[in-house]
């Protein structure tokens, strides 16, 4: 709960200075079984005054489907406050497929190995394409991870995955409010690149 009361505190921070973006927050495999976790996100919602859909909740499709029912409760009553949620490292996890269509996540996080992969491996582009198509018949949006280089940029625009992240877009940054000044400035751009739209 620290990590997520400190990411809330900067994001009130940097929307009372008029900078709105979403953050993103990995939570471990062990949070899925917290009793206190959904009643410490309303209270720390309600004090710092944040819209919910500014924090995107991701776990990793391992973590989600060792104890796939308590991640569903927890995924429905997370965005039941009005966050959304991501699956990590989607792909890696036998029968991914299967439980993507059990796991009411808003967005797939397709697995960086399968992307690192695409601008030399027919195989690597074909999964990845596959991933992006089948995430977006459930009505998902996607992200791909370990973005390194044009290339492969140019490879997920084709395929056409929603977001990149990884090197290349944005390497990772110690504090927030100077990627936000970097970002004003046209220094710099979003962790999560948009490839579509």
């Amino acid at each position: 709960v620290w990590v997520i009361a400190k990411a809330m505190e900067q994001l009130s921070q940097l929307n009372h200075h008029g900078q709105h973006v979403t953050f993103t927050i990995n939570i471990s495999g062990h949070t899925l079984d917290s009793d206190s976790l959904i009643p410490d996100m309303k209270r720390l919602l309600r004090f710092y005054q944040l819209d919910p859909r500014a924090l995107i909740i991701e776990i990793t499709e391992t973590s989600a489907i060792a104890n796939i029912e308590a991640a569903k409760r927890l995924i429905n009553e997370l965005r039941a406050l009005g966050c959304r949620f991501a699956l990590d490292d989607f792909g890696s996890g036998f029968s991914s497929f299967y439980h993507l269509k059990h796991l009411p996540v808003d967005f797939v996080k397709i697995d960086g190995q399968f992307v690192q992969g695409m601008a030399t491996d027919p195989i690597d582009r074909a999964i990845v394409t596959s991933i992006n198509d089948i995430a977006h018949s459930f009505g998902k949006l996607t992200i791909a991870e370990f973005v390194e280089g044009p290339e492969i940029l140019g490879l997920l625009k084709q395929c056409g995955v929603d977001f990149a992240q990884g090197y290349y877009i944005s390497p990772p940054r110690q504090q927030v409010s100077a990627l936000m000044w970097a970002r004003a400035h046209g220094r710099v751009t979003k962790n999560h690149a948009p490839l579509r739209g």
